[in-house]
């Protein structure tokens, strides 16, 4: 991989600030359903999801050959309350954290980048994977936030309309 090619990963912070800006306290912790993520929510799991891999690359360059750590992002959600949390705390450790790995990724070679570890399924994985099956995850939580604000909009609406 080279700089370019890791660019979209290190995008996704400006991605996510853009998805939420101008949203209230109140609009970041908005639930359409008690089993439903808020963007607060999202953004603590993609914080989570973002250690989580430094912790999967690290192992690979250290060249452990135990699986990869999988975690059960529901319940680290839930568990550490983090609907009580705050959206721009979790935004600035995700970009901390895109940050460090950047600094990372400048002193690996080819070779680095090829490295492989063992998934929670059993499967090869490599660093390259790794970073580009990432920066498609943030992507995919960047459509489940604007489906978060599209149906705040429309309960918002219904509010108005019932008024």
């Amino acid at each position: 991989m080279s700089h370019s090619d890791i660019q979209p990963y290190l995008d996704t912070y400006n991605q996510l600030l853009k998805a939420v800006e101008g949203l209230s306290q109140e609009q970041l912790s908005w639930k359409e359903a008690p089993a439903s993520w808020s963007v607060t929510e999202v953004l603590t799991h993609l914080a989570d999801h973002s250690l989580v891999i430094s912790f999967r690359i690290r192992d690979i360059l250290a060249g452990t050959t135990v699986r990869l750590p999988a975690f059960n992002q529901d319940a680290w959600v839930s568990g550490q309350k983090a609907n009580d949390g705050s959206a721009a705390d979790n935004l600035t450790i995700f970009h901390q954290l895109l940050r460090y790995n950047s600094i990372l990724f400048h002193r690996l070679n080819d070779e680095d980048w090829q490295k492989t570890g063992i998934n929670a399924k059993g499967e090869p994985v490599s660093i390259t994977n790794i970073i580009q099956g990432f920066t498609k995850h943030v992507y995919n939580h960047l459509s489940q936030i604007d489906r978060i604000k599209r149906s705040l909009a429309h309960a918002n609406q219904r509010e108005v309309s019932s008024s």
